[in-house]
């Protein structure tokens, strides 16, 4: 069972002992997945709502919009992943903006989505890695967007980037 929620950043005071309790399932395995898309939703207050929810052995998750004007940059980006793992919280998706009317002001180009996942992988350690993905409409499902790093016969040497945007020969001569 999983839960999707912005209440421990919106209302914290909601996570209560009792909801924790509510929320645990001794039949299954039970996840949380927070909804958060700036560093600084999660305060104090946020981050001791989590605590509980984890401390009650529910494993949590993340799940990010690449917002334009809200978190389209490296540095928010590493710090919003560098948050979620400090609270315990692994860094999930970070999607790309739905094609909702009246959000395309929200929206930035995939180029730049796929730039921001190849800053991040250089600034931040695996484990801060979300999956940049892109959920396709009509119910088609979420594909892996993030950047591409191999280029040539895969089958032979290729050409790999590295996070800095050097290519490397793989394997090497």
């Amino acid at each position: 069972m999983r839960f999707h929620t912005r209440i421990p950043v919106a209302d914290p005071a909601r996570v209560t002992d009792a909801l924790v309790a509510a929320m645990r399932s001794p039949r299954q395995s039970t996840y949380v997945a927070l909804h958060a898309n700036h560093p600084r939703e999660l305060t104090a207050a946020a981050r001791a709502a989590c605590a509980r929810i984890v401390d009650a052995g529910m494993p949590m998750v993340s799940q990010t919009v690449l917002l334009d004007g809200v978190n389209d940059d490296a540095e928010t980006l590493a710090a919003l992943m560098r948050a979620f793992v400090e609270t315990r919280i692994k860094p999930y998706y970070l999607h790309h903006g739905d094609l909702a009317p009246g959000t395309g002001h929200f929206r930035v180009s995939l180029a730049k989505g796929q730039a921001l996942m190849r800053a991040l992988r250089g600034r931040v350690s695996g484990l801060c890695q979300p999956t940049y993905v892109l959920d396709l409409p009509g119910g088609h499902g979420k594909v892996p967007v993030g950047p591409g790093y191999l280029a040539g016969d895969l089958d032979a040497c290729v050409s790999v980037e590295d996070p800095w945007g050097v290519a490397h020969a793989y394997p090497p001569a």
